[in-house]
């Protein structure tokens, strides 16, 4: 019988693979939670590309080899091995732990099995339980072995993780096999921290880490890193098996900070040197230099949002509006390209201790574009919104609207409130008349800047007009 994947148990060659050279990765940004929580078991979220070679030899004519320890989650239908000049790949199998059993991987290859003084040898056909089922290479028959005291591969390492079985012919030698592979288990994010600093004006020091998480099964040591940011269309099937998994040593940091390239329509960070990504870890390495940026505080209050109804909106509805919150946002404009990530805003206590203000997970960015991220409500700000006025001629088909907008401040600062209305009883209105002039008017906003003294309040009273015609009713 031709020994190729037909088989079920491929035919046994004593055949190793080892590392021939440490890996390359290039990792995918993520915006998913699941890879960077606490855990060992391998998740189906991130994307990689895994390029590693294998030492394999080959005793020459049609065999079968073994490369175990690939990761639990890589994608069995995307596996391509390259085994050089004088030899070829006559097919390839990925086998992985499906019922979370260390062994399950390993389906096919040849075993032995110690029992006390006796010996098993022949081919690991399944798990029960946690039990081998070898096929007995001198009698054929079938032996569940429920406890024994050693089990011994002929092939690879037993190593956990999925495993790659390949049905080869060539040349007898050494040779590199080049693996390439996409996986699942591996993402990057961005994680900065911006610290404000101390000064009347607004200033901060930004920090820009990448956040590297390695869920995928599997240790990766010395590795060779690049980091892509930006969102390609990934499309991949399969879930995560859990598996067992070990600490390594801390991973060296980088001597220099990533080199930044264009990759098609995204971006590329090679990191610096190598580094160890352990399984079930997160890694994090240096993304920019650090360094000082202007800012600007803003406090938001906005009423409603920008929208219009089908027709006219007659109905006169609520009148007020008591104690709204008032958002604290914080506006910035990097000198870098930021990929997606979160990013904390701290400052410095009167008793010299750094503390949180608030975080916000901010979208790629270019430089040179504005983020503006929330922190919360602050806490001595407050809006009331009560109408003033309110009429309707149905016959002229108008609606007048006004409102007093009250800010209080209970701090020992000054603010200026940045209020934002949105006219939305109808779309075409005017405004006929405010207390101060707005900053900003668009067919869906009113926004104005309001003066709030420390220890006091501020009031801003406006006027809008609607109007309509018979084809709008």
């Amino acid at each position: 019988m031709d020994r190729t994947l037909s088989l079920l148990a491929f035919a046994v060659a004593a055949s190793g693979a080892t590392a021939a050279e440490p890996p390359a990765l290039t990792i995918y940004r993520t915006d998913g939670d699941a890879l960077f929580a606490n855990g060992g078991s391998p998740v189906g979220d991130g994307y990689a590309i895994v390029h590693e070679s294998r030492a394999l030899k080959l005793d020459g004519g049609r065999q079968s080899l073994v490369v175990d320890g690939l990761p639990s989650t890589l994608d069995a239908e995307a596996v391509s091995v390259d085994l050089g000049a004088g030899a070829r790949v006559l097919g390839q199998r990925v086998l992985s732990s499906g019922d979370g059993s260390l062994l399950s991987a390993h389906r096919g290859e040849r075993v032995t099995i110690g029992v006390g003084s006796e010996r098993i040898d022949g081919i690991l056909v399944g798990i029960d339980s946690g039990a081998p089922i070898v096929r007995d290479a001198s009698s054929g028959q079938v032996v569940y072995v429920r406890d024994y005291d050693t089990l011994r591969f002929g092939q690879g390492g037993g190593a956990p993780g999925s495993t790659l079985q390949i049905a080869v012919d060539g040349k007898p030698g050494s040779v590199s096999a080049m693996l390439t592979y996409p996986t699942s288990g591996l993402g990057w994010r961005a994680s900065y921290s911006m610290r404000l600093l101390d000064g009347d004006a607004c200033r901060a020091r930004l920090e820009a880490l990448a956040s590297i998480a390695n869920r995928s099964g599997r240790d990766y040591a010395n590795a060779t890193i690049k980091l892509v940011a930006g969102s390609p269309n990934i499309s991949r099937g399969g879930g995560p098996h859990p598996v067992a998994y070990k600490a390594m040593a801390a991973a060296p940091a980088p001597e220099s900070l990533p080199e930044q390239a264009s990759l098609g329509d995204y971006r590329s960070y090679a990191i610096d040197g190598a580094l160890d990504l352990p399984d079930a870890s997160v890694t994090q390495v240096p993304l920019y230099a650090p360094g000082e940026i202007g800012c600007e505080r803003r406090w938001i209050a906005e009423s409603g949002g920008a929208w219009f109804p089908a027709k006219p909106m007659l109905a006169e509805g609520a009148s007020s509006t008591q104690g709204a919150p008032v958002v604290s946002e914080i506006r910035f404009t990097p000198g870098e390209n930021l990929p997606a990530g979160n990013l904390r805003v701290l400052t410095r206590d009167r008793d010299g201790r750094i503390e949180f203000l608030g975080d916000a997970r901010i979208a790629d960015t270019q430089k040179g574009r504005a983020v503006s991220i929330e922190l919360g409500n602050a806490f001595d700000l407050r809006m009331t919104r009560e109408r003033t006025a309110f009429s309707l001629d149905k016959a002229a088909r108008a609606m007048d609207e006004a409102f007093r907008i009250t800010l209080s401040n209970t701090g020992e600062k000054a603010r200026t409130v940045t209020v934002r209305e949105h006219p939305n009883r109808w779309r075409a209105w005017t405004l006929q008349s405010s207390s101060q002039k707005p900053v900003k008017q668009s067919p869906d906003l009113l926004e104005f800047e309001v003066a709030v003294p420390a220890n006091g309040n501020a009031t801003l009273d406006y006027a809008v007009k609607y109007a309509w015609t018979p084809k709008d009713e």
